[in-house]
């Protein structure tokens, strides 16, 4: 069900039967840290619709954990921006979903609580970080849910799990609210059943926000032209994309499928070179814990969230660190601090930031020829849960997202087919606020792919 279905079904019952269906399967699934014990019926247009939130967005009343022991009773006292918008329109929040420990990981194996499993398969991961909220709208658990993406970690789950995950523009939704881990990386975005749901979220969410300084004053009319054609557009394709070792052979197979399903739209599909992309996960790597480091540096025992006592103040900094943080946490922690120290700064973070602005320059001059970028969204589909121990595995998982997270522009990953019988997910990024043009080509590849009926994409079945 969409959103655009709920509105015409009985209201009173939808958040009733969204709550009976989490406490059917989540039980299975786990995609809930918590669940609201009262949902109240607000009035808008899209009154009694639930939708979930990931648990580092705050929800004013409702335990927001980053799952994480150190804020594992932390109870908001406001809303975030994003988060009241949507309740300001009618929407219920009914959860908060389960992600890897404060957006540090792919798969939600970092959360401090359990491991979300993916509808799809059980035994597999959901993606991550968002993948609590990924796994909660493919079970059908909620109509749609938010996640924040810092590498791909909206989009990544929404692959592996077989639904819509949107990144906006960078400054296009306010992250007043989103409990940070990387500020000049992260993005609120919707995670939906179809392009058209994320499109009506993001004309909710998205605006200036006098809260966040990041915003901007930009409208952006994201329905009016989504069912147009993308005949005469214009696509490039990284030949990076087919130099990467460990990209799997069916997932390969799908994209293939895929350019070819855009060149039978009428849009012509271009190889291109990014010299600088094979650099994007490590420049990720460096900046994003560094701004970690010194983002979490507030979680020290003595402000607000777990507290441990030890003898004297550094003692209890470490006690309270060493508990409350998990493996995945103080690794990034501690690789952020080395990289931002006096002896390092230059060699690294500052480098980093070079051929940050190196990787930039070279994505939008290709995004001056041409209308998008396209890529798979991850090189896998979704793995064993347990299968993978060694975090450099894990970071490459992001070769293909991060890139749109350092240059700040739309990415969405939409479902295109399967490998090895999981989903697996295109990925499309535009030029800086054109965030309604690569909402237009993912809705003219989900009206026309082959894998999906009458332009809805296919719903895992969930054995309990």
């Amino acid at each position: 069900m969409t959103i655009e279905d709920c509105l015409n079904s009985d209201r009173e019952r939808l958040i009733e039967e969204s709550l009976e269906r989490i406490k059917t399967i989540d039980p299975l699934i786990k995609s809930f840290i918590t669940v609201a014990q009262e949902v109240a019926l607000k009035e808008g247009p899209y009154k009694g619709i639930p939708i979930a939130v990931k648990d580092n967005i705050t929800t004013k009343g409702l335990r927001t954990t980053c799952a994480s022991k150190i804020l594992e009773n932390y109870i908001p006292p406001y809303d975030a921006t994003c988060v009241k918008r949507l309740k300001d329109y009618g929407f219920a929040i009914v959860g908060k979903t389960n992600m890897d420990e404060f957006a540090m990981g792919s798969s939600t194996e970092r959360s401090a609580f359990f491991t979300t499993r993916n509808p799809w398969n059980t035994q597999c991961v959901p993606g991550g970080s968002s993948g609590g909220s990924a796994a909660a709208v493919a079970s059908g658990q909620v109509i749609a849910a938010l996640g924040s993406d810092t590498g791909g970690s909206v989009r990544q789950p929404a692959s592996f799990c077989g639904v819509v995950g949107f990144k906006p523009t960078y400054g296009l939704v306010s992250r007043y609210g989103l409990i940070a881990f990387a500020s000049s990386l992260d993005q609120v975005g919707p995670i939906t059943k179809s392009v058209r749901d994320a499109a009506l979220i993001m004309d909710i969410i998205a605006g200036r926000d006098p809260f966040d300084s990041t915003t901007v004053r930009r409208k952006i009319d994201f329905l009016s032209q989504l069912e147009e054609d993308i005949a005469g557009m214009r696509f490039a394709i990284p030949e990076e994309v087919y130099e990467y070792e460990q990209l799997d052979e069916e997932v390969a197979q799908r994209f293939d499928e895929a350019i070819k399903l855009a060149e039978k739209l009428g849009a012509i599909v271009q190889r291109v070179r990014i010299p600088t992309m094979r650099f994007a996960v490590a420049t990720y790597y460096v900046i994003a814990p560094a701004e970690a480091s010194s983002n979490l540096a507030r979680y020290d025992g003595v402000k607000y969230g777990l507290r441990v006592e030890e003898n004297g103040l550094k003692g209890t900094y470490m006690k309270t660190r060493n508990i409350g943080f998990g493996e995945e946490v103080r690794r990034r922690i501690v690789l952020g601090t080395f990289t931002l120290s006096a002896a390092y700064y230059e060699a690294y973070f500052n480098k980093a930031q070079k051929v940050r602005m190196l990787l930039s320059k070279d994505v939008n001059q290709v995004l001056e020829k041409f209308d998008a970028i396209l890529t798979p969204t991850s090189p896998v589909p979704a793995f064993k849960i347990g299968s993978v121990s060694d975090p450099l595995t894990y970071y490459l998982m992001d070769v293909f997202t991060v890139p749109a997270n350092l240059v700040g522009i739309p990415a969405i990953s939409i479902p295109f087919g399967f490998a090895h019988d999981l989903p697996v997910g295109l990925q499309i990024m535009g030029k800086r606020f054109e965030d309604a043009k690569v909402l237009r080509i993912a809705r003219s590849f989900e009206k026309k792919s082959s894998y999906n009926e009458n332009g809805r994409i296919p719903i895992p079945v969930v054995r309990i």
